[in-house]
């Protein structure tokens, strides 16, 4: 590294990923987390630090914050998704999983695991993201009001994030606003005085430095290359601006949460700045007769493979299909699109799906987290590692997912059903993810935000309703079939569905129609069937399948 101008931003996969899109448990304040840190350390031993095990963050979380066990679970778990493992681990703890046949075998490979006791504590704290205050719930201005009304997205720029997820302005915010409480927690419990819990004189660890890197990163003039913040801060000319003692081997607290505050700038990798300089993107026809035409947005040409960000807004009774490097790892945000079908076929980091109406979305593999938020008659087929839904009614869910979906505050008419297409790329791409076939529990969803209604919330769709869903393009890959197969009753249903099929056939075969007769009757069908697919919608996507003119203008990317 060349001695210039450091610059830092805060992360943004941590908050997408893992601040969870609801009020934090009362007990995850800076109070009970500094209480957390002391405990944890004076039972090094016993699995709380620096690494912190499973059982021992149930024990704390149940038997000290009076959290459900599932809850606690749910926690640790999604910050164990934000760990860059390689894939081949996560399908190890799939099999293991799935080969338990009671929940206290389950429970015994939990207790195997262990998560960075520091970043984990950081973690606990940035669920504060969402944070309801009193003043600004009753006037309606935060989360969780079902319907904000906020600024559109728009690629030229301007303000588009009401979401503080997605918001990389409010994750700057967040971090720069509570930068004490952070450092402060990260501490070694003897370095604040009992009284005051004065840091004017506390003195600060590198491996505490190192968890900081968790939410922070940077670079040196502007360089492409993406350091971790420790790195840097321990980067030899560096030391009298972050305070690093070569002596101590530490950092000064105040010299160091200034040298922060100094370098804190806006992400060149967020949402913002995608938005503002992002490469756009054109990856259909425009349907004649429509008045809105898409607006897609990627930051791949900038940002390393991590850092892949795309946005899709204004999709307007269009088919958008895409399978491509630009997907790969991205973490996706679709937005106020309506009447349209979206496919998203390779292996995809997170997806967010906001204000969609009437809309059906095919998805790869999606590694971390698929959130859905504020949409109306959404239908959403992927293989995902978890699924939660908010704010949203009548949609339905084909999913195939080693995780309970979360069903979390604002939802009605939620339908969850088996995961049931495929496409010849799904199994590399679910390999790559570290997605199995098992376990999967479309089937267990766990209602995190409890309602008056909950009887309304969800419902698991009868096997009479179900039919296979065909992925209408030719790909290369050798996937054939439907990845772990459906569940015996709708199977069965299928099967039963054939057989009705086949008695027809028979019949029309041995009706003994003349050949004006079995012409009369397939016009009959044809008319039929066309005024089925003018009913259903379906026709819509049919004309946009068709290919473009020649000489037209094709998709970039």
């Amino acid at each position: 590294m060349e001695q210039s101008a450091v610059h830092l931003w805060v992360r943004t996969e941590p908050f997408i990923v893992g601040a969870l899109p609801l009020p934090p448990p009362a007990k995850f304040s800076l109070h009970y987390l500094r209480k957390i840190s002391t405990y944890v350390r004076t039972r090094a031993r016993e699995g709380g630090y620096p690494r912190l095990f499973w059982a021992t963050w149930r024990h704390i979380a149940c038997g000290k914050l009076q959290l459900a066990k599932d809850i606690a679970w749910l926690y640790f778990e999604i910050f164990d998704s934000l760990v860059v493992r390689p894939p081949e681990e996560r399908l190890e703890w799939a099999e293991l999983v799935s080969n338990c046949s009671c929940e206290e075998e389950v429970e015994k490979e939990r207790n195997k695991l262990s998560v960075d006791t520091l970043q984990f504590l950081l973690f606990l704290y940035i669920q504060q993201l969402n944070k309801v205050s009193l003043r600004t719930s009753l006037i309606g201005e935060e989360w969780p009001s079902p319907r904000n009304r906020s600024p559109s997205p728009d690629l030229s720029g301007k303000s588009v994030c009401h979401n503080k997820t997605w918001n990389d302005c409010s994750h700057q915010a967040f971090v720069y606003n509570h930068l004490s409480n952070l450092l402060e927690l990260l501490l070694d419990p003897e370095e604040l005085t009992d009284s005051s819990h004065s840091t004017h004189k506390s003195l600060v660890s590198p491996e505490a430095v190192q968890a900081l890197s968790f939410l922070i990163e940077g670079t040196v003039s502007k360089a492409r290359k993406v350091y971790p913040l420790h790195e840097l801060a321990l980067w030899q000319p560096l030391h009298a601006e972050s305070g690093f003692s070569k002596i101590s081997k530490t950092f000064s607290f105040p010299k160091l949460e200034a040298w922060l505050r100094c370098c804190l700038t806006t992400n060149p990798f967020g949402t913002t700045a995608c938005l503002k300089t992002g490469k756009k993107l054109a990856w259909a026809q425009q349907v004649e007769g429509t008045t809105k035409r898409a607006k897609i947005a990627c930051n791949t040409h900038v940002a390393p493979k991590i850092h892949r960000i795309v946005v899709m807004t204004q999709v307007y009774k269009q088919t958008l299909a895409k399978s491509s490097e630009t997907l790969v790892g991205a973490h996706v945000k679709i937005h106020r699109c309506n009447e349209s079908f979206i496919y998203l076929l390779s292996p995809l980091r997170s997806v967010t799906i906001e204000k969609c109406r009437n809309s059906t979305l095919v998805l790869g593999p999606v590694q971390t987290a698929l959130h859905l938020h504020s949409c109306d008659n959404v239908k959403v087929i992927a293989v995902c590692h978890r699924l939660s839904v908010s704010s949203s009614t009548g949609c339905t869910f084909h999913v195939l997912t080693p995780t309970r979906p979360l069903l979390l505050a604002g939802n009605q008419m939620i339908t969850f059903a088996p995961f049931h297409t495929h496409y010849p790329m799904l199994e590399d791409h679910m390999a790559r993810t570290g997605l199995a076939t098992v376990p999967n529990y479309w089937d267990k969803p766990m209602i995190v935000f409890r309602e008056n209604n909950d009887a309304r919330v969800f419902r698991l769709l009868s096997p009479c309703e179900f039919y296979v869903f065909v992925i209408p393009f030719e790909m290369e890959g050798d996937t054939t079939e439907i990845p772990g197969g459906l569940p015996p009753a709708y199977q069965k249903a299928l099967g039963q569905r054939e057989q009705k099929i086949q008695v027809w056939q028979k019949t029309v075969k041995e009706a003994g129609l003349t050949k004006d007769q079995r012409k009369q009757f397939q016009v009959l069908v044809e008319n039929k069937f066309y005024e089925w697919l003018i009913n259903t919608g379906q026709s819509q996507q049919l004309d946009s399948l068709v290919p473009p003119a020649a000489g037209s203008k094709q998709a970039a990317g």
